[in-house]
């Protein structure tokens, strides 16, 4: 088996290459590779200033950076300059995030940077456009992130050693232009890619049987939920809360990011003064953004319910079909009698599943308070792929705690569950309906998994046959230094 899974490696590297070249290699930071103002001139070859070893910690593992050239043109793209310093600054990057540089080389970053760059020029040829509030927004929200985890414009300017928030807006616009650009283009070139079932099976029967993918264990889980309610004493405990706070916001102007950073529970939120910026399209719950909707720019809502509690919603600006907001959530507090009276159910629900009175399925579809599982069974969806599968050395850790000492025919006990986002408590007992053991890929079996990796490829076919017209029609020019690079694409045209 270890020799199958070996193999499996060699042929997944060849179908990944697909998700790194549909990914950015951009900068979460201010860090990012940039484009250069100006262009040289385009019948002179790109100069390079070298810059000595010394001038770096000696402790650099990655090979290829022995010298590293911190001005100076790398190449040209189209209508993008590339620094010397661009590749250092992305490398730097990457370590700051805590990715792995082992394998990272100078010219495999200056290749990615090159592809990035040929998309947005290609963009900007073919009319694909990104409008300035798009751009701006981005950078509005990067800075109010930056913000809240800093603690002022002022830190966060002398953190990133910037002068002013005008430049350090414009840098921020830039970056942010240059990787939307290119994410479009990305997206245009795949997004009317489909497949088909008869290439699926070519795609799988054109795989040589010892370097088919090995898929690990996987299991199909089923639960049942019981989701204790709040009496109606406590909820309008909360909403005389919250409607307490909005007061001491409109009448006393009170701040409300200092409010939600004080009284929110919402985890994804709180941190950030219960800042969120959102469309229609974010995958908020419907109540949630049926009310965000309905405020005005400066208005703030009065308590409403979703399924995590009771917020309030301050719209603080409205820029056409996007939403800067901040809420504070309140989940009403559960009595320890409704928490045992849950729990009491399911101890119930689940020994006449075991006494063969109904079904875990019939029990799930009459008895589980989840609308998300109860009508398929009780069955668990895998967020990654939607199918009903999850592979155990990819499943969520707190899903893999769960289950992992139910045997098959089981039903655990009843077990007491906090929501990570904010939630009220529930108990929930669960079952695996279904385990697969490690095996070697089947078409039948795995139909799903093999149909992601034949559309991958095809995808990747798809940019690397557009790669290759678009480098021979566009203007590319490599340094003298980088020409001996062995790049993916042909960059150093012949």
């Amino acid at each position: 088996m270890k020799l199958l899974k070996k193999k499996n490696l060699k042929f997944m590297n060849k179908v990944i290459k697909t998700g790194l070249t549909l990914s950015i290699l951009f900068l979460t930071g201010i860090m990012s590779a940039q484009e250069s103002e100006t262009l040289p001139d385009t019948q002179v070859e790109p100069q390079e200033v070298i810059v000595e070893e010394s001038m770096i910690s000696k402790n650099d593992s990655v090979n290829n950076f022995k010298k590293i050239k911190l001005d100076g043109i790398a190449a040209v793209v189209g209508d993008y300059v590339i620094l010397e310093s661009d590749i250092e600054k992305t490398l730097i990057d990457l370590k700051s995030q805590g990715a792995s540089t082992a394998d990272v080389t100078r010219c495999s970053l200056l290749g990615k940077l090159m592809e990035d760059r040929l998309y947005a020029h290609q963009a900007v040829q073919d009319s694909i456009l990104v409008s300035d509030d798009e751009v701006n927004a981005q950078g509005d929200r990067q800075l109010q992130q930056l913000v809240s985890q800093i603690g002022s414009m002022e830190k966060v300017l002398n953190y990133y050693k910037k002068d002013d928030e005008a430049s350090f807006r414009e840098e921020l616009y830039k970056i942010n232009k240059l990787r939307m650009l290119s994410e479009k283009m990305q997206n245009k070139i795949v997004s009317e890619i489909e497949i088909t079932p008869e290439e699926v099976r070519q795609f799988f029967n054109k795989i040589p049987v010892d370097e088919r993918p090995v898929f690990g264990a996987e299991l199909e889980i089923a639960q049942i939920v019981k989701q204790p309610k709040a009496s109606e004493e406590e909820k309008q405990k909360v909403i005389d809360k919250l409607n307490g706070i909005k007061a001491d916001i409109e009448e006393n102007d009170a701040s409300f990011s200092v409010k939600a950073i004080l009284y929110s529970q919402d985890p994804g939120s709180k941190s950030k003064g219960g800042f969120y910026s959102m469309t229609r399209e974010t995958p908020f719950v419907k109540e949630f953004k049926d009310v965000a909707f309905s405020l005005r720019e400066g208005e703030i809502s009065d308590p409403f319910e979703t399924d995590f509690g009771y917020h309030i919603i301050y719209v603080e600006k409205i820029r056409g079909r996007e939403l800067d907001l901040r809420h504070i959530l309140i989940t009403p507090e559960i009595s320890q009698k409704e928490l045992d009276k849950a729990k009491q159910e399911l101890d119930s629900i689940r020994q006449g599943v075991l006494d063969g009175k109904f079904t875990f399925a019939a029990a799930a579809l009459n008895f589980s308070d989840e609308k998300e599982t109860k009508f398929d069974g009780g069955l668990l969806r895998n967020p990654q792929d939607y199918s009903s599968r999850f592979e155990l050395t990819k499943m969520e850790p707190s899903l893999y705690n769960q289950v992992r000492d139910i045997k098959d025919n089981e039903i655990s006990r009843p077990i007491l569950e906090n929501d990570p986002r904010g939630g009220a408590p529930k108990y929930k007992i669960m079952k695996i309906t279904n385990r697969y053991d490690e095996h070697v890929a089947d078409f039948a079996k795995d139909y799903i998994k093999i149909q992601e990796l034949a559309l991958r490829e095809k995808q990747y076919n798809a940019i690397k046959k557009w790669m290759d017209e678009h480098i021979e029609d566009t203007y590319v020019s490599v340094n003298s230094a980088n020409k001996e690079c062995d790049f993916a694409n042909n960059w150093v045209k012949e």
